[in-house]
C-alpha cells in the first residue's frame, strides 16, 4: 500500500502544479487511509509537505511573470493569522469526544474527517462548474483588484485550512478567477504563494505538540516535488480547464465515500 500511496504523492504535486491547489486535497486522505496516520498528524504533516511543495511551484510560476506578489501578500496576511490560531489554540481544544446520544458517538476524529469530506464536495462544485472567459489583461486587472473581498476571504479560507489542515487552493483559485477575474494561470501562481505562506505558519502552530517522523515526511515531500517539477513542464501543454472538471468529478466522489465511511459505516 506504501507504493500506492507515493504514486498518490507524485499526483498530488501534479495536480498541485497545474491547478493551484486541488492536489492537496487529497493529501490528507491518502495520509489517513493508506499510510494509517492519525487525522492530527495527517493534517499537520500534510501542512508541511503542501507547504513545501506550493512553494517550490510559486518560484516557478513567479520567475515566468504569472503571479500577483501584492494580492498573496494582502490575502495571507489574514488567512496565515487565522490557520496558526486555529492550529494552536482552537483544534487542541476539541474534545476526543464532542458529543454522544444513544446511538451514535461523534469523536473528534470524525469530526475532522467529516468536515474534510464536506469541504471536498463544496469544493468539487467550484471545479465542475464550467467558468466564464476571463480577460488576460494582467496590468489592467491588477489595478481593480478588490482588497476588502480578498480580506475577507483570506479569513475564511484561513479557519477552514487550519482545521482540515489542507492549502486551500480549491478555494483560493476560485476567488482569484470569480470575484478578482485574474486570469486562471495567474491565478494559480497567485494560489500557491498564498498556499506555502498558509501552510508553512499553520505547521509552526502544530510544533511541539507531538514527535514528527521527519524521514517520512522528506520521502512523502520527494515524491510530491517531482510531481510539482512534472506537472510545471507539463502545463505549456495541457489546457487546465479540461483537467478541472475530472479531478472535481474525482473529489466530489472521494467526498462522498468518506462522509459515508466516517458517519454511515
Amino acid at each position: 500500500m506504501e507504493i500506492v500511496g507515493y504514486m498518490f504523492a507524485f499526483a498530488i504535486g501534479i495536480l498541485l502544479s497545474l491547478l493551484g491547489g486541488g492536489g492537496s486535497i487529497l493529501m490528507v486522505p491518502v495520509l489517513v487511509y493508506i499510510f494509517q496516520l492519525e487525522p492530527q498528524f495527517a493534517t499537520a504533516y500534510s501542512l508541511l509537505i503542501v507547504g513545501i511543495s506550493s512553494l517550490v511551484g510559486a518560484i516557478s510560476y513567479f520567475k515566468k511573470g504569472l503571479s500577483s506578489l501584492k494580492t498573496a501578500l494582502f490575502f495571507s496576511f489574514p488567512s496565515f493569522v487565522m490557520v496558526f490560531l486555529m492550529r494552536k489554540f482552537v483544534v487542541p481544544a476539541i474534545p476526543d469526544i464532542v458529543f454522544n446520544t444513544e446511538n451514535f458517538v461523534m469523536h473528534k476524529n470524525t469530526l475532522t474527517m467529516s468536515c474534510f469530506a464536506i469541504l471536498m464536495v463544496i469544493a468539487s462544485y467550484s471545479m465542475i462548474k464550467k467558468q466564464k472567459k476571463l480577460a488576460e489583461n494582467i496590468e489592467s486587472i491588477r489595478k481593480r483588484i478588490n482588497y476588502p473581498v480578498i480580506f475577507l476571504e483570506g479569513l475564511i479560507v484561513g479557519s477552514l485550512t487550519g482545521f482540515v489542515g489542507v492549502g486551500g487552493g480549491f478555494l483560493i483559485v476560485p476567488v482569484l478567477t470569480l470575484f478578482l477575474n485574474l486570469p486562471m494561470k495567474m491565478a494559480v501562481g497567485t494560489s500557491l504563494m498564498i498556499i506555502a505562506i498558509n501552510s508553512c505558519f499553520g505547521f509552526l502552530g502544530d510544533l511541539g505538540k507531538f514527535s514528527i517522523d521527519w524521514q517520512f515526511i522528506f520521502t512523502f515531500l520527494s515524491f510530491t516535488l517531482f510531481g510539482v517539477f512534472t506537472g510545471t513542464n507539463l502545463s505549456t501543454h495541457i489546457n487546465n480547464q479540461h483537467l478541472k472538471p475530472v479531478f472535481g468529478w474525482m473529489t466530489l466522489i472521494l467526498g462522498l465515500g468518506i462522509l459515508m465511511k466516517e458517519i454511515v459505516f
